[in-house]
């Protein structure tokens, strides 16, 4: 069995050039299979408002639903790094919120580490929480809690003055203390001039493959969420028809009686 990964863990595959994995989960057995395949780490991300919950975005997540997910998850780890995302307003309000948030994702969910979005406006925050020893994943380039100012899901980054924020926004998150941070949603150029630019790993979605990592939703790879499909969504295995054909089979072996059988039934 292989030992509980830690922060140094992912800060040394940076430096031994060796790519990190990244999945979201959201209960036990999808956390389960995760840590049993070898997966780095699992979020558990406030994308669970979409493709579990059924909301149109991110914004609607409260803390009580990211706890309950997050304890889901970590009862499955024996290996796998956990970290869990602060979700809209658990710590925009003020540095004493967000410190309460964090360390209740930590010691009521059982979190490893914590991810907030936001690059210079949230560098004081990330500090904050890292000096109460709770380690931070950052996320910079296009941050889903902010749709409505960036109008919408677009990439970021490709006009030059984005470029240089999000340049700005990922030495300010670093210098605050982030073990590592999520570049989502820009060109790979700029991904690469980023990874290369800090010390700190760098986790792509929808950014390239010069990242230091990659992430994904579980539910795109696997084929279950057929509300959207980024382009940057590779289906590694499509369930979806599977689940489907055997929820129909029920349902008509209940219907002509041939469910359940003598070999389902107790005597």
């Amino acid at each position: 069995m292989n030992k509980q990964k830690t922060i140094l863990d992912i800060a040394a595959m940076k430096q031994q050039r060796e790519k990190i994995s990244v999945l979201t989960a959201y209960d036990y057995p999808f956390a389960k299979l995760m840590d049993q395949a070898g997966i780095d780490m699992i979020l558990v991300g406030d994308s669970v408002g979409s493709v579990v919950s059924g909301y149109d975005n991110t914004l609607p997540v409260t803390m009580e639903e990211m706890i309950y997910h997050t304890k889901a998850v970590a009862r499955a780890s024996e290996q796998a790094l956990i970290i869990a995302d602060m979700p809209f307003m658990s710590y925009q309000v003020s540095v004493a919120e967000a410190r309460m948030n964090a360390g209740r994702l930590v010691k009521e969910a059982g979190a490893h580490a914590v991810k907030l979005e936001g690059g210079q406006p949230v560098a004081e925050t990330i500090g904050a929480i890292v000096a109460i020893d709770i380690p931070v994943v950052a996320h910079i380039g296009l941050t889903p809690q902010s749709i409505h100012r960036m109008g919408g899901f677009k990439v970021q980054g490709r006009q030059e003055e984005q470029a240089k924020q999000i340049l700005a926004d990922a030495k300010a998150v670093e210098d605050a203390g982030a073990f590592a941070v999520v570049l989502e949603g820009i060109p790979r150029d700029l991904a690469k001039e980023v990874t290369e630019s800090l010390s700190i790993p760098t986790i792509g979605i929808g950014a390239g493959a010069d990242c230091d990592g990659q992430v994904l939703v579980i539910h795109d790879i696997l084929g279950l969420c057929d509300k959207y499909s980024p382009k940057f969504v590779k289906r590694f295995a499509d369930i979806s028809g599977t689940v489907s054909q055997g929820i129909s089979d029920y349902i008509d072996e209940v219907k002509s009686g041939d469910f359940p059988t003598i070999d389902h039934s107790f005597k």
